[in-house]
């Protein structure tokens, strides 16, 4: 559907066919992630002349958020010896996707040499998480999906007001707005700010920014144009 951001799974398909289907039954089945995420398997596209690294590399592009599983295999190895888990990991990091790595069991003795080498190099650039089952999986992937939509500022962990405003920026709130309450509070509570405090710490003295950017309680009292 249209709207929703799209999550491409990588793994060598044969050790993780159970764990695939798992992961996207229940992203589509649950009532949260389904609003907004749909899940790309590559193994679901119908047959096609293209070649597969062109598709995979393709489909790496198009989507939102990478999710990589790995295990103790390395997969199939082009002339250049790199298998498409490793090209898929490598695209999403070029194309600065956000990506998500779950890493099956705990004995890295048994692991193919490149993979585990496939494995420092993702623990090298972002926080992998450990799985030993499917309910253990589901978990972290659901998780991560909630931490993604907050950081986004899709999903709030915070009151409504007190919450960033979606898109909106320091440049829709009205400085003349603003600078009229600071002079009407100054005159008739003695506040300690002046008509001319620079915004940002104006909005942050009165608690009305959420990081670098306005809540929604600040569109609503200064914002230029606080229907929209």
């Amino acid at each position: 559907m249209s709207g929703k951001l799209r999550i491409f799974i990588s793994s060598v398909q044969k050790e993780f066919a159970t764990e695939r289907r798992a992961v996207r039954d229940f992203i589509e089945g649950d009532a949260l992630l389904r609003r907004f995420f749909d899940v790309f398997l590559f193994e679901a596209l119908p047959a096609s002349g293209r070649r597969p690294d062109d598709l995979y590399l393709g489909e790496v592009e198009r989507n939102a958020v990478y999710l990589g599983l790995f295990g103790n295999a390395y997969g199939y190895e082009d002339a250049a010896g790199i298998s498409p888990t490793e090209h898929e990991f490598d695209c999403a990091t070029a194309e600065g996707k956000e990506r998500l790595v779950f890493v099956k069991g705990s004995d890295d003795q048994a692991r193919h040499p490149k993979m585990s080498t496939l494995i420092g190099k993702a623990s090298n650039q972002l926080n992998r998480r450990r799985f030993g089952s499917i309910p253990e999986l589901t978990a972290l992937v659901y998780a991560s999906l909630v931490e993604y939509l907050i950081d986004c500022g899709t999903v709030h962990d915070r009151p409504f007001d007190a919450a960033a405003c979606p898109r909106a920026t320091l440049d829709d709130i009205s400085p003349e707005k603003l600078a009229d309450f600071l002079e009407l509070a100054q005159r008739r509570r003695g506040y300690a700010l002046r008509p001319d405090t620079p915004m940002p710490k104006a909005l942050a003295h009165l608690n009305l920014l959420d990081g670098e950017r306005p809540s929604h309680a600040a569109i609503l009292l200064f914002g230029k144009e606080p229907q929209r």
